[in-house]
């Protein structure tokens, strides 16, 4: 994901500081992307040097930080978003997850062990979709681009939520035919 990008096209909505636009990438890109703030605050730099956004304010910040500069899109910053959302996509969707990345490798480590990060990725994942739950009336009023994309990270959700449990149940069978006994504890 563009972090150049995904700066303009929220700055699309309302003017922001750089704290609100990480905000609200972690809330609603956080599924797909994270990002710290250097990033924003590096991006929104080279943004205003290119023109494409201007800080329009400087507040003192309410707890005594850095003061929050707001930004907003000039119409260069809108013809380039618009020029940038009318080509094709990159490249396919890929999903970058170091949990996924250490599941494969399981079998090299203790099951316990394997067990307890599934559990810790399901009360994650449950964790997340009782948000994202409270969450879909909210992104229904910004239109059905925003209402659909977030159906999909519900979807996704949902699927990967039911694909833990499925692993975490095979992975106990397998220990319970083995007769191992990890497989007593393991079926909590």
């Amino acid at each position: 994901m563009s972090v150049r990008y995904t700066i303009l096209g929220l700055l699309q909505y309302k003017d922001m500081h750089g704290y609100r636009i990480k905000e609200v990438i972690e809330s609603d890109f956080g599924n797909m992307w994270s990002i710290n703030h250097g990033q924003i605050y590096q991006t929104l730099r080279k943004l205003e040097e290119e023109g494409l956004v201007e800080m329009l304010e400087v507040t003192p910040s309410e707890n005594g930080g850095p003061h929050k500069k707001s930004y907003s899109i000039t119409d260069a910053g809108r013809e380039e978003f618009t020029r940038w959302l009318a080509a094709s996509p990159e490249r396919p969707m890929i999903i970058r997850d170091p949990f996924l990345t250490r599941f494969v490798f399981f079998d090299f480590g203790r099951t316990e062990d394997a067990l307890r990060i599934i559990d810790e990725q399901i009360a994650y994942y449950e964790g997340q979709l009782k948000g994202r739950e409270g969450h879909m009336p909210r992104r229904s009023r910004h239109g059905p681009y925003v209402q659909l994309m977030s159906e999909l990270g519900f979807s996704f959700n949902e699927m990967f939520l039911e694909w833990l449990r499925r692993a975490r149940e095979e992975i106990v069978q397998g220990l319970e035919a083995a007769g191992s006994p990890a497989a007593s504890g393991a079926a909590d």
